[in-house]
């Protein structure tokens, strides 16, 4: 039986529903979907796609941090946007976030997301022994 650890921080929104933040197993960390809530209140940055967009990659780093790893050790990463009109904006975004690191990448638009959300990011990283 393999090894599950399940990683939570307060420093990223309280997963809203029966999941974990993140599960380490195998070798990685497999961050789940992460929206554009403000941990602290539990309220969307903003109404914009930019907060949102901002925040999403901020709770993002925020767990990958608790799991010991840093925004390098990412390999994957899905993105799902509610209007893919803001995909030129969000790279824009990812681009500063990821600082010239290039993972593998997949962004598709979606009919809906989470409490009304309009953009969420997921990603898998290595895990640092």
């Amino acid at each position: 039986m393999h090894h599950l650890e399940f990683i939570a921080t307060d420093k990223a929104p309280a997963a809203v529903g029966p999941y974990s933040q993140a599960v380490r197993a195998l070798g990685f960390v497999h961050v789940s979907g992460q929206l554009g809530l403000v941990p602290a209140t539990g309220q969307f940055a903003g109404p914009d796609f930019e907060a949102q967009a901002r925040q999403a990659l901020a709770n993002l780093g925020a767990i990958l941090a608790e799991a010991g790893c840093a925004v390098t050790d990412i390999v994957s990463v899905d993105v799902f946007v509610t209007d893919l009109a803001n995909f030129k904006l969000f790279n824009g975004i990812y681009d500063e976030f990821m600082a010239g690191h290039r993972p593998a990448r997949a962004a598709v638009q979606v009919s809906a997301l989470p409490l009304g959300g309009v953009v969420e990011v997921k990603c898998v990283a290595v895990a640092r022994s």
